[in-house]
């Protein structure tokens, strides 16, 4: 069953996938706990040598700018 953090993750991910998709990829929340978010990265995303840097650079500061530092530690991808 989703939790309220969940829905948030998954709207303010929905912000974030639309950067994404311009290079033909696309992102899946997979859980949220303690301060962790487990992604998984799909498309072309999945197999990108930028992938880290996306996870790092795009989705943890833009999870962190907007749900804030405190709720958001890390961001990490799962397979």
């Amino acid at each position: 069953m989703a939790t309220s953090m969940d829905a948030q993750i998954d709207k303010a991910l929905d912000q974030i996938r639309q950067y994404l998709r311009v290079d033909g990829g696309d992102i899946q929340l997979v859980s949220y706990k303690d301060g962790e978010v487990a992604v998984r990265l799909k498309g072309h995303c999945a197999g990108c040598m930028h992938a880290q840097a996306t996870l790092k650079n795009l989705v943890e500061q833009g999870l962190k700018e907007m749900l804030g530092e405190d709720k958001i530690k890390k961001v990490v991808n799962v397979v």
